[in-house]
């Protein structure tokens, strides 16, 4: 997936730094086997309140919503299972 879902007219409102956070995210995780996700994803959530990044449910839905309207099958297969790990909190 390329950073064109960043264009994306429902994200506009989204600070372009959280959309730049996301991208790399995207492209560091795209590599990673399942048994190195959770921790990737803890060292994310580490990096991101030292950065001060944060996200709304609402955020969160609407580029939830933009990248599967931008990913192959198997990206949305990825994306939901992040989904699931979030709501399992």
């Amino acid at each position: 997936m390329q950073n064109d879902w960043m264009q994306d007219e429902s994200l506009k409102n989204i600070d372009p730094y959280k959309l730049e956070f996301l991208q790399a995210l995207v492209f560091e995780s795209s590599n990673l086997k399942k048994e190195q996700l959770l921790p990737f994803l803890m060292a994310v959530a580490k990096r991101g309140q030292e950065k001060k990044v944060s996200f709304s449910d609402e955020e969160i839905d609407a580029i939830v919503a933009v990248l599967k309207k931008h990913a192959s099958p198997e990206e949305i297969s990825k994306i939901e299972k992040v989904l699931a790990m979030r709501s399992r909190r």
